[in-house]
């Protein structure tokens, strides 16, 4: 018989792509860059499989010429890159990679928020271009982290670990979430809050959300205005859940204090990006599961999915 056949968008961890093997073809995109569309649709086209990154749009257009398509595993605890829905009317499977990335995306949120606090990108910076000629008692001063307010907005997986991390440093947390999280509450000591009364009493505003139609632009200008100017926002869910002008706006008047930004609305951001041009802003290049044993794991979890669905079995963790 012959042997399906699975396209890996980007080069991922050997041990997944071998073990896909043991029962698939597989056709892999060795470029260090996201797989050009026009190849993307031609490679879809031959596939029963897709393994798939958050850079690759898997659409109508795509899966209306995907005719052999079984199954699209995306290496993403997000799927807004998928129309699950355009998925689900062909029969399609699409999976994710959930719990696999938490801690280390949960890491690097706390670690967000600390840079942008006390100022770290800003204070290297400053000693690199040789500013600094003596000690001063107000020199690049922050905000205080142990003992402030945490408000989590999107408290599933990622956001309860982050809140574990928090109450390490003595925080009062609370949360913002479509559904009350009683064991969350038990857990780390979470209060559960309405978006506006969340922004106005806490000091660190952490945006974990998922994008979809009801979290677009969740935070924009009215949001940002109950804030206090104090305040610390940090996003690590997609760019499209804040409104980026009034989040500059916002920093710029010094409405907040700082922001911390892992996601932006167009990656990679441009460089002449308003946002990059405020010393107030720590940015990073979309990085919040990148560690090396995380990214091996969310290879091995979407390879496990691909072979579930193409030997007739239910995919590990489907969408």
């Amino acid at each position: 018989m012959k042997k399906p056949i699975v396209f890996v968008t980007r080069q991922v961890a050997n041990e997944a792509i071998a073990y896909v093997k043991e029962i698939a073809t597989v056709d892999v995109w060795e470029e260090d860059r996201p797989c050009p569309r026009e190849i993307l649709l031609e490679k879809a086209e031959r596939a029963d499989g897709l393994l798939a990154m958050l850079t690759d749009r898997v659409d109508e257009e795509l899966l209306s010429r995907a005719k052999r398509l079984k199954v699209v595993a995306n290496m993403a605890v997000g799927y807004d890159n998928i129309d699950v829905t355009a998925a689900k009317k062909r029969g399609i499977q699409v999976t994710n990679t959930p719990d696999v990335l938490t801690e280390a995306t949960a890491d690097l949120t706390f670690a967000l928020l600390m840079a942008a606090a006390r100022r770290i990108t800003e204070a290297n910076r400053f000693l690199l271009a040789g500013q600094w000629t003596s000690w001063s008692p107000t020199l690049l001063a922050g905000q205080n982290v142990f003992n402030a307010t945490l408000g989590i907005v999107g408290m599933g997986r990622i956001g309860e670990a982050v809140a574990r991390r928090a109450k390490g440093f003595g925080m009062s947390i609370l949360y913002c979430n479509r559904h009350r999280k009683p064991e969350a509450e038990q857990a780390v000591g979470a209060q559960y809050r309405e978006l506006d009364d969340l922004l106005k009493q806490a000091d660190y505003v952490v945006m974990l959300t998922p994008l979809a139609l009801d979290t677009a632009k969740m935070i924009g200008e009215r949001e940002f205005s109950l804030m206090k100017p104090t305040s610390v926002f940090v996003n690590v869910s997609r760019g499209g859940t804040v409104d980026e002008e009034a989040l500059y706006k916002a920093l710029a008047e010094k409405k907040i204090w700082a922001a911390g930004l892992d996601v932006f609305q167009k990656e990679p951001v441009p460089l002449d990006h308003p946002l990059l041009t405020l010393p107030n802003v720590v940015a990073l290049p979309h990085i919040g599961s990148a560690t090396y044993q995380t990214r091996m794991e969310m290879a091995k979890l979407a390879a496990v999915n691909i072979r579930a669905v193409l030997e007739g079995k239910e995919p590990v963790t489907p969408v």
